[in-house]
Protein backbone atom coordinates (compact mmCIF):
# COMPACT_ATOMS: atom_id res chain seq x y z
CA UNK A 1 0.00 0.00 0.00
CA UNK A 2 1.39 3.39 -1.02
CA UNK A 3 1.74 6.06 1.63
CA UNK A 4 0.65 9.53 0.54
CA UNK A 5 0.60 12.63 2.70
CA UNK A 6 -2.29 15.06 2.67
CA UNK A 7 -0.90 18.58 2.67
CA UNK A 8 -3.33 19.72 5.35
CA UNK A 9 -3.89 19.40 9.07
CA UNK A 10 -7.68 19.65 8.71
CA UNK A 11 -9.14 16.49 10.29
CA UNK A 12 -12.51 16.83 8.56
CA UNK A 13 -10.83 17.19 5.18
CA UNK A 14 -8.61 14.17 5.93
CA UNK A 15 -11.61 11.94 6.69
CA UNK A 16 -13.49 13.21 3.65
CA UNK A 17 -10.56 12.48 1.34
CA UNK A 18 -9.91 9.09 2.93
CA UNK A 19 -13.49 8.12 2.14
CA UNK A 20 -13.20 9.41 -1.42
CA UNK A 21 -9.90 7.55 -1.98
CA UNK A 22 -11.02 4.31 -0.31
CA UNK A 23 -11.05 2.45 -3.65
CA UNK A 24 -7.32 3.00 -4.10
CA UNK A 25 -4.62 1.03 -2.30
CA UNK A 26 -3.21 4.07 -0.51
CA UNK A 27 -2.68 5.05 3.09
CA UNK A 28 -3.50 8.74 3.36
CA UNK A 29 -1.66 10.42 6.21
CA UNK A 30 -1.92 13.94 7.56
CA UNK A 31 1.06 16.24 7.34
CA UNK A 32 0.47 16.69 11.09
CA UNK A 33 1.72 13.11 11.52
CA UNK A 34 5.12 14.41 10.40
CA UNK A 35 4.97 17.71 12.34
CA UNK A 36 4.93 19.59 9.03
CA UNK A 37 3.85 23.19 9.39
CA UNK A 38 1.42 24.69 6.91
CA UNK A 39 2.90 26.06 3.71
CA UNK A 40 2.73 29.76 2.98
CA UNK A 41 -0.22 30.17 0.63
CA UNK A 42 1.16 33.02 -1.45
CA UNK A 43 -0.50 32.01 -4.73
CA UNK A 44 -3.20 34.09 -6.38
CA UNK A 45 -5.31 31.12 -7.49
CA UNK A 46 -6.56 27.83 -6.09
CA UNK A 47 -4.22 25.93 -8.43
CA UNK A 48 -1.14 27.91 -7.37
CA UNK A 49 -1.86 27.37 -3.69
CA UNK A 50 -2.52 23.63 -4.14
CA UNK A 51 0.82 23.28 -5.91
CA UNK A 52 2.63 25.21 -3.18
CA UNK A 53 1.11 23.02 -0.47
CA UNK A 54 1.79 19.74 -2.27
CA UNK A 55 5.41 20.62 -3.04
CA UNK A 56 5.99 21.70 0.57
CA UNK A 57 4.56 18.44 1.94
CA UNK A 58 6.65 16.36 -0.50
CA UNK A 59 9.80 18.22 0.42
CA UNK A 60 9.23 17.91 4.17
CA UNK A 61 8.17 14.24 4.26
CA UNK A 62 9.84 12.62 1.25
CA UNK A 63 6.46 11.14 0.28
CA UNK A 64 4.08 11.78 -2.56
CA UNK A 65 1.50 14.37 -1.60
CA UNK A 66 -2.08 15.31 -2.31
CA UNK A 67 -3.09 18.91 -1.74
CA UNK A 68 -6.28 20.72 -2.41
CA UNK A 69 -7.09 24.36 -2.31
CA UNK A 70 -10.74 25.09 -2.21
CA UNK A 71 -13.06 27.87 -1.33
CA UNK A 72 -16.29 29.67 -1.89
CA UNK A 73 -16.92 32.08 -4.77
CA UNK A 74 -19.88 34.42 -4.26
CA UNK A 75 -20.98 36.24 -7.40
CA UNK A 76 -22.41 39.27 -5.58
CA UNK A 77 -19.05 39.72 -3.82
CA UNK A 78 -17.01 39.57 -7.04
CA UNK A 79 -15.81 36.07 -6.23
CA UNK A 80 -14.95 36.68 -2.57
CA UNK A 81 -13.99 35.11 -0.26
CA UNK A 82 -12.31 32.96 -2.94
CA UNK A 83 -8.78 31.84 -2.13
CA UNK A 84 -9.11 33.58 1.24
CA UNK A 85 -12.15 31.50 2.28
CA UNK A 86 -10.46 29.83 5.27
CA UNK A 87 -9.01 33.16 6.42
CA UNK A 88 -11.93 35.41 5.52
CA UNK A 89 -12.54 36.66 9.07
CA UNK A 90 -8.81 36.61 9.89
CA UNK A 91 -9.50 34.28 12.82
CA UNK A 92 -7.07 31.49 13.79
CA UNK A 93 -9.11 30.06 16.65
CA UNK A 94 -11.33 26.96 16.65
CA UNK A 95 -14.19 29.41 16.04
CA UNK A 96 -12.84 30.36 12.59
CA UNK A 97 -15.65 28.62 10.68
CA UNK A 98 -18.32 30.42 12.70
CA UNK A 99 -16.55 33.76 12.35
CA UNK A 100 -16.16 33.30 8.59
CA UNK A 101 -19.86 32.51 8.28
CA UNK A 102 -20.82 35.57 10.32
CA UNK A 103 -18.66 37.81 8.14
CA UNK A 104 -20.19 36.33 4.99
CA UNK A 105 -23.72 36.85 6.29
CA UNK A 106 -22.91 40.47 7.14
CA UNK A 107 -21.43 41.07 3.68
CA UNK A 108 -24.53 39.52 2.06
CA UNK A 109 -27.11 41.18 4.30
CA UNK A 110 -28.53 43.47 1.58
CA UNK A 111 -28.25 40.96 -1.29
CA UNK A 112 -31.65 39.65 -2.47
CA UNK A 113 -32.25 35.93 -2.80
CA UNK A 114 -32.06 35.80 -6.59
CA UNK A 115 -28.60 37.39 -6.51
CA UNK A 116 -27.06 35.06 -3.91
CA UNK A 117 -25.55 32.58 -6.39
CA UNK A 118 -22.26 30.99 -5.40
CA UNK A 119 -20.12 27.95 -5.96
CA UNK A 120 -17.52 25.94 -4.15
CA UNK A 121 -14.32 25.53 -6.16
CA UNK A 122 -11.63 22.91 -5.66
CA UNK A 123 -8.24 22.42 -7.25
CA UNK A 124 -6.56 19.17 -6.24
CA UNK A 125 -2.96 18.20 -6.96
CA UNK A 126 -1.17 14.85 -6.80
CA UNK A 127 2.61 15.33 -6.75
CA UNK A 128 4.91 12.30 -6.77
CA UNK A 129 7.90 14.17 -5.35
CA UNK A 130 8.97 17.75 -4.73
CA UNK A 131 10.61 18.04 -8.17
CA UNK A 132 7.72 16.43 -10.05
CA UNK A 133 7.66 18.25 -13.41
CA UNK A 134 4.15 17.06 -14.28
CA UNK A 135 1.89 16.96 -11.22
CA UNK A 136 -1.65 15.81 -11.77
CA UNK A 137 -4.08 18.75 -11.41
CA UNK A 138 -7.86 18.34 -11.33
CA UNK A 139 -10.69 20.80 -10.70
CA UNK A 140 -14.29 20.61 -9.48
CA UNK A 141 -17.11 23.14 -9.01
CA UNK A 142 -20.35 22.86 -7.04
CA UNK A 143 -23.12 25.38 -7.73
CA UNK A 144 -25.50 26.70 -5.08
CA UNK A 145 -26.58 29.84 -3.30
CA UNK A 146 -26.02 31.51 0.05
CA UNK A 147 -28.80 31.40 2.63
CA UNK A 148 -29.74 34.18 5.05
CA UNK A 149 -29.05 31.94 8.05
CA UNK A 150 -27.21 28.65 8.64
CA UNK A 151 -28.90 25.24 8.48
CA UNK A 152 -27.51 21.81 9.30
CA UNK A 153 -24.73 20.39 11.45
CA UNK A 154 -22.69 18.21 9.07
CA UNK A 155 -19.54 19.18 7.24
CA UNK A 156 -17.42 22.22 7.99
CA UNK A 157 -16.62 25.69 6.72
CA UNK A 158 -19.43 27.37 4.81
CA UNK A 159 -21.50 24.18 4.49
CA UNK A 160 -24.37 25.48 6.72
CA UNK A 161 -24.88 28.51 4.44
CA UNK A 162 -24.44 26.76 1.09
CA UNK A 163 -27.84 25.73 -0.26
CA UNK A 164 -27.93 23.08 -2.99
CA UNK A 165 -31.17 23.62 -4.99
CA UNK A 166 -31.17 20.14 -6.58
CA UNK A 167 -31.14 18.59 -3.09
CA UNK A 168 -33.33 21.25 -1.42
CA UNK A 169 -30.86 21.18 1.46
CA UNK A 170 -27.67 22.85 2.54
CA UNK A 171 -24.37 21.05 2.28
CA UNK A 172 -24.47 20.77 6.08
CA UNK A 173 -27.85 19.00 5.90
CA UNK A 174 -26.61 16.36 3.49
CA UNK A 175 -25.42 13.01 4.83
CA UNK A 176 -21.64 12.73 4.37
CA UNK A 177 -22.10 9.91 1.85
CA UNK A 178 -24.33 12.12 -0.30
CA UNK A 179 -22.02 15.12 -0.02
CA UNK A 180 -19.13 12.90 -1.10
CA UNK A 181 -21.02 12.18 -4.33
CA UNK A 182 -21.80 15.81 -5.17
CA UNK A 183 -19.23 18.20 -3.77
CA UNK A 184 -16.56 20.19 -5.56
CA UNK A 185 -13.93 18.05 -3.84
CA UNK A 186 -15.73 14.85 -4.86
CA UNK A 187 -15.81 16.04 -8.49
CA UNK A 188 -12.10 16.89 -8.44
CA UNK A 189 -11.26 13.54 -6.81
CA UNK A 190 -13.38 11.67 -9.39
CA UNK A 191 -11.31 13.26 -12.15
CA UNK A 192 -8.12 12.43 -10.24
CA UNK A 193 -9.14 8.78 -9.91
CA UNK A 194 -10.06 8.55 -13.59
CA UNK A 195 -6.48 9.31 -14.61
CA UNK A 196 -4.69 7.94 -11.52
CA UNK A 197 -1.43 6.24 -12.45
CA UNK A 198 0.41 6.48 -9.14
CA UNK A 199 2.77 4.84 -8.49
CA UNK A 200 4.44 4.31 -11.85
Amino acid sequence: MSRIVLASGNKAKLEELRALLSQKQVELLSQNDFAVEAADETGLSFVENALLKARHACRETGLAAIADDSGLEVDALDGAPGIYSARYAKCDSPEADAENNLKLLAAMEQIPEDERTARFQCAIVLMRHAADPMPLICQGSWEGRILFQPRGVNGFGYDPLFFVPAENRTSAELPPTRKNMLSHRAQAIEKLLSCWNYPH
